[in-house]
């Protein structure tokens, strides 16, 4: 038996939600293996790569990647014997982002934002992917020291100021079963400071409307977020952060200039999306 490798972008439904009678192993399974993919997998993933990343035996990889390649889901290459994702997957995300108007509403402020904030800078706005967060729009400084994500790029729920913000504003009831899935995957060691950091990302977004991340997700990246819940009826919560390399974000200007200036962006943004309802 394959042992079960910890992986904070597989595994997008719950406990509880896969041992409901409605809850359809194989739809699951196949979803999985597209989650598998990255952004940087440019040379494209085995069946091996695929069943390591997603914990399932090897003989059901290589049943769900043919049914994927049959119905063009995707594409195989016979030199390499590697599978990259189809033009279909692609459809399907352009389908996602079009439902979200606050993506295009947020790319010309996000954008100014990050220009007048300096070299180094990315504004990003992303949502929740199983245990990660993934970004939906970006904006960037130009420079030659830049943090290296773009639409696509997933970060951790659990360590990243984006997640963070995202948690401290979700319902109650989806934050608890997050924060057992983040105990249960994290272990005994590293629980306790991911659970102090989220309790303290609340708690300075209850106090001033943004939290600051100083190294947590990598030690040479300082970055401030800040949740934007959906002024939609039934629309995902969202999440924005400004970050970049440390030494273009010194901890006093993230928090006394950078931070206020992403919750204003948020506020004005809000207040917009409300008007155009």
């Amino acid at each position: 038996m394959r042992k079960r490798v910890s992986s904070e972008a597989v595994s997008g439904a719950s406990d509880e939600a896969q041992t409901d009678r409605q809850f359809i192993t194989s739809l699951h399974r196949g979803l999985e293996v597209l989650r598998a993919f990255r952004p940087d997998d440019r040379a494209g993933l085995s069946n091996g790569d695929i069943a390591e990343r997603t914990s399932l035996p090897n003989s059901t990889v290589s049943r769900l990647t043919y049914t994927l390649l049959e119905t063009g889901y995707l594409s195989y290459d016979k030199a390499t014997g590697r599978y990259r994702m189809g033009v279909p997957v692609l459809a399907l995300g352009y389908a996602c982002l079009s439902g979200l108007p606050i993506r295009e509403a947020a790319q010309p402020h996000m954008q100014d934002l990050a220009d007048s904030c300096g070299e180094g800078v990315l504004v990003a706005l992303g949502g929740r992917d199983a245990r990660t967060m993934t970004y939906i729009a970006c904006a960037r400084t130009p420079s030659v020291v830049s943090l290296q994500l773009g639409v696509g790029s997933r970060i951790s729920l659990a360590r990243s100021a984006m997640g963070r913000a995202w948690l401290a504003a979700c319902p109650e009831e989806e934050r608890d079963k997050l924060l057992a899935e983040i105990r249960r995957s994290a272990g005994k060691e590293a629980w306790p400071a991911l659970r102090d950091g989220i309790k303290q990302a609340a708690a300075e977004i209850a106090s001033r409307g943004f939290y600051a991340n100083l190294g947590e997700w990598n030690p040479g990246v300082h970055s401030v977020a800040v949740p934007f819940p959906s002024v939609q009826k039934g629309g995902p919560l969202l999440a924005f952060n400004l970050g970049g390399p440390a030494g273009f974000l010194p901890p006093e200007r993230l928090t006394s200039e950078f931070g206020p200036r992403l919750v204003r962006m948020v506020e004005s943004l809000s207040q917009r999306m409300r008007a155009e309802v």
